[in-house]
């Protein structure tokens, strides 16, 4: 995503909480003018919005991400937001769709970072002679820019009916490529193993 395109992201962040129609400027609890100049920024928000929704589209017009939520919390010192129960989708000409959520999750100031915690949970759908991939953590991170998903935190894999658990992971949706480190356990289908479809997985 360049400058540009990030530009408009968060502009775009801040016509759907508008739009939302729960867009609510704190004025009532925010310092005087003259604190407001002179002291730091504190940890308060200044807008929310109900049933999120921004998208980021290429230069034809058609959507790359979108990223929902059903509440959204701005704060103004760190430009990052709070999110409840987010879900973030990456649409890629030919590719199937990849779906991550959680319970709750932050977004950075110009949405290049997604934050996915509790109950976090990847899906891409099956297609190009994959069977579906799922995914589950405690928390995963979202590089919007590189189409990439990490985590650190230990993992579960199930592709098709291959499951495999690992300490941490990797995924890069350009190359579709998992990566799973650490002790590395599962079972691997015979139909992985004798060539239907790219391997599951890669440990280090």
């Amino acid at each position: 995503m360049n400058a540009s395109r990030a530009t408009s992201l968060v502009s775009l962040i801040a016509l759907a909480a508008l739009a939302g129609g729960t867009y609510w400027l704190l004025q009532a609890t925010r310092p005087p003018a003259s604190q407001d100049e002179n002291g730091p920024m504190t940890h308060t928000p200044d807008y929310f919005a109900g049933n999120f929704s921004v998208s980021e589209l290429d230069e034809s017009g058609t959507t790359q991400y979108r990223l929902t939520a059903t509440k959204m919390v701005h704060y103004e010192d760190d430009e990052n937001s709070d999110l409840t129960r987010p879900a973030i989708r990456a649409f890629q000409p030919g590719k199937p769709i990849v779906t991550a959520t959680g319970d709750r999750g932050t977004v950075n100031g110009d949405a290049s970072i997604v934050d996915l915690y509790d109950n976090a949970h990847i899906v891409r759908a099956a297609g190009a002679g994959d069977p579906e991939m799922q995914a589950d953590s405690s928390h995963f991170r979202v590089f919007v820019n590189d189409d990439v998903i990490v985590s650190k935190n230990p993992v579960k894999l199930r592709r098709g009916p291959s499951v495999a658990t690992a300490d941490a992971m990797n995924y890069n949706n350009v190359t579709r490529v998992m990566q799973l480190f650490g002790t590395v356990r599962g079972y691997i289908a015979a139909s992985d193993i004798s060539g239907g479809g790219t391997p599951a997985a890669g440990s280090k």
